[in-house]
């Protein structure tokens, strides 16, 4: 089947694997649309979303417009006619007039099994919910948020101490090659898009600033997949007296409980032991405020974080 004539528009990370196996595949990317250059970091540098640096390797035609839903943009999209727009995390809803524009639809990469998990943080929620299984789909957009015509799916594990950083990058991959999948099916007829079921729905809203302070009251099980959740962003945190500290990488213990909420139970080369309300939760790394990622020992020696400090 030749390739077909499509428009592309995507941001962040998570779009770039999309756009390679597209172009890889022999379609005509005919336009890339991302978000324009935002200041970035500490230093407010002016930084390029990470699709316009891969758009540009592949030699890609590249717009950056404030605001998609304009008549500039209609008319423009209007004369290129792409059989499918592709869009994979564009940051930008979508106005009706693109929706019905190509003839195949626009297309959507999801890094859950829709229903489940519609929103802007399905994979932050699935870890923190403690699943042991995702994926990804692909849909038609409609008007809703995430609420359009499935496509194709694949089902995805999530491993006990994987982060969310890397179950990110493991799904983009899989919706790259579903993608690819999928346009050749809905192109050649052998698949059909079918309707979601909104009675099995979840919500998956994005992580608020207040979620990611540690309260030492839940569970090692559930702080466990916060710490999971929330890394390489935005990290869950804790106090050391009046210092925050982030917490990179943990491991639940079932060691007996010993203490109150938020004690350091025990330091040892492992890290450091803290009790929560049901269970030990073992800290393997960290990152003090204002300093670098370290083991939690070495944060411990260099802070004196002993047995019977709290954290808060």
């Amino acid at each position: 089947m030749r390739g077909k004539k499509l428009v592309f528009a995507g941001t962040p990370d998570f779009a770039c694997p999309s756009l390679r196996a597209l172009h890889d595949a022999g379609h005509e990317i005919a336009l890339v649309i991302t978000q324009p250059d935002r200041p970035r970091g500490r230093g407010c540098r002016i930084t390029a979303p990470a699709v316009k640096i891969e758009a540009e390797r592949l030699e890609l035609e590249i717009i950056q417009p404030e605001l998609l839903d304009s008549d500039g943009m209609h008319s423009r999209l209007g004369l290129l006619a792409p059989e499918a727009v592709i869009i994979v995390a564009y940051g930008q809803k979508i106005p009706p007039w693109l929706l019905a524009l190509p003839p195949l639809g626009c297309l959507n990469v999801h890094a859950s099994l829709l229903p489940a998990y519609r929103g802007a943080a399905p994979i932050q929620r699935a870890i923190l919910n403690g699943a042991t299984h995702t994926g990804v789909t692909i849909m038609q957009l409609d008007a809703g948020w995430d609420t359009g015509p499935l496509i194709n799916q694949e089902i995805v594990d999530i491993d006990p101490l994987e982060n969310a950083g890397s179950l990110h990058d493991r799904l983009a991959a899989a919706g790259a090659v579903l993608l690819v999948k999928a346009l050749s099916g809905l192109a050649s007829g052998a698949l059909k898009p079918v309707c979601q079921d909104g009675a099995l729905a979840t919500i998956a809203p994005k992580i608020k600033g207040e979620e990611t302070r540690i309260s030492w009251r839940e569970s090692a099980a559930r702080l466990h997949n916060l710490v999971r959740a929330l890394a390489p962003a935005p990290l869950a945190e804790t106090f050391h007296g009046e210092k925050r500290l982030q917490i990179i990488r943990t491991e639940p213990r079932v060691h007996q409980d010993g203490g109150n909420s938020g004690d350091v139970i025990q330091v040892s080369p492992e890290g450091v032991f803290v009790q929560t309300g049901h269970g030990i939760l073992l800290l393997t790394e960290v990152k003090p405020e204002n300093g670098r990622v370290m083991t939690a020992a070495a944060y411990a020696r260099g802070h004196r974080l002993l047995p019977g400090v709290r954290l808060k």
